[in-house]
């Protein structure tokens, strides 16, 4: 970070303390795939009002920012091909609730189930087991039909916690220090508080005095909110969304988890919740990650996966933070201060003969499109700048499309009897080498 950057990332984190009344703060930002500036606010972290200032390894409970690793679990088993999204819960839970309800629904919270389990505020009393759950939370407590809408529910993750334990054959905790927590040397994130770690408070809105806050052990709720967590550790977690190890997650994956499911409100498209990840907007840019609230916490990460830039904010007041306001803030200020670079261009090397015969102009119908390659993949774009698709090879004369309106469908390139290409066949759009080609079918014509 520059000085004047890091001047401005300071004044927005003194704001944020001074102005939320919150006992501490700590923030960090993910830059280049480290963590690459933090601060402290405020020195009360726990009983002494002289202890030190909070830093990017004093650890905070995270609250629902564990759902976005829960979520990293269930994609783990899909890749493995363990469970399919669209499996109902009672394919790998039998007993219980909402068995009809997949696990796509819950991980998008689109299932219709209600926002909290039934009985004491889960968050601030000793946790149930998960058959003392399911006894307690009858599908009767459904609020809406399945897929109708988004709405939040902490208890689907609960559920899905129990699906991840069950295919895994060991506790939800212990799948996801093995198979998440450890392979991305996150070792500063854990079940319960380990030193040096904040304590949570209640602030009095109008006394400015502070009163403990229990911290319990969440039982079957755990996965939607038990974590605790440091700066340092969670943006590793942020790179990992950006640039994920495929022994972790596999980059298709994590593009799904970032794919809008639904909308909290209609009415407002400003943000959106994917599979198990929040999004919202920058500017023009989307952000995604969750926020975090349990009693005595308040936390956000969020990261801009198209520069790789992110940030982390944690605290341990109950109020007066917007965490994803805040991590907005903190990644627009690095963003607007040192903008990143474009990738170098470099040559291609090499372009096979298949990929080069196909270059140059095609039009559909009347539009002229340009046909380039990096040597590895097709672009097709509109000469009007206004469409742009990719594709990659998929086998003998057929490609797949990866990216716009043709994500998903195979490209086929028709050939004459003395094998030239004659078209490009897209499902439906006829893509010829001059407009309308006489000797190619017209667009939505099958040959």
């Amino acid at each position: 970070m520059l000085p004047s950057t890091e001047a401005h990332l300071n004044a927005a984190l003194a704001q944020a303390q001074a102005g939320g009344h919150l006992p501490s703060l700590v923030a960090g930002v993910l830059v280049d795939g480290v963590l690459g500036w933090s601060a402290g606010r405020g020195r009360r972290v726990g009983e002494r009002h002289d202890a030190a200032r909070p830093d990017a390894d004093t650890q905070y409970r995270v609250g629902s920012i564990t759902k976005t690793m829960t979520a990293a679990l269930v994609m783990q088993l899909r890749d493995e091909g363990r469970l399919d999204l669209n499996d109902t819960v009672g394919r790998h839970v039998p007993e219980g609730p909402y068995a009809d309800r997949t696990l796509r629904s819950l991980l998008s919270h689109t299932s219709g189930m209600q926002a909290e389990p039934f009985g004491p505020w889960w968050e601030r009393a000793p946790g149930r087991s998960y058959p003392e759950l399911v006894q307690a939370n009858p599908a009767s407590g459904a609020v809406l039909p399945p897929q109708q809408q988004f709405h939040y529910s902490n208890l689907g993750f609960a559920v899905l916690g129990e699906v991840v334990a069950r295919l895994c054959g060991c506790s939800w905790e212990q799948a996801l220090r093995s198979r998440l927590l450890e392979p991305l040397g996150m070792h500063r994130t854990s079940y319960a508080a380990e030193p040096p770690a904040a304590d949570g408070y209640a602030v009095d809105a109008l006394a400015g005095t502070l009163t403990l806050e229990p911290a319990h052990d969440t039982g079957a709720m755990a996965p939607a909110g038990q974590l605790w967590s440091t700066c340092a550790d969670l943006t590793r977690w942020l790179q990992a969304l950006v640039d994920p190890p495929e022994r972790v997650l596999s980059r298709s994956s994590v593009r799904e988890m970032t794919m809008v499911q639904g909308t909290q409100a209609p009415e407002d498209l400003t943000g959106g919740y994917g599979l198990g990840l929040q999004m919202t907007s920058a500017g023009s840019r989307t952000l995604v990650g969750h926020g975090g609230s349990v009693p005595g916490f308040l936390a956000g990460v969020f990261v801009h996966r198209g520069t790789g830039v992110g940030a982390v904010v944690l605290c341990n007041g109950g109020h007066g933070l917007d965490g994803v306001g805040l991590t907005r803030t903190l990644i627009e200020t690095v963003l607007d201060h040192e903008p990143p670079l474009p990738r170098e261009w470099e040559p291609t090397e090499s372009v096979p003969a298949h990929l080069r015969e196909l270059l140059g102009t095609w039009h559909w119908g009347h539009m002229p499109f340009v046909m380039s390659t990096d040597g590895e993949e097709l672009t097709l774009e509109a000469t009007s700048g206004s469409k742009d698709f990719r594709f990659r090879p998929a086998g003998e004369d057929t490609y797949l499309g990866v990216s716009g309106y043709h994500t998903g469908e195979t490209m086929r390139v028709v050939r004459r009897a003395d094998g030239s290409v004659s078209h490009l066949d897209l499902a439906t759009f006829v893509y010829t080498r001059v407009p309308y080609d006489p000797q190619a079918p017209i667009p939505g014509e099958r040959v």
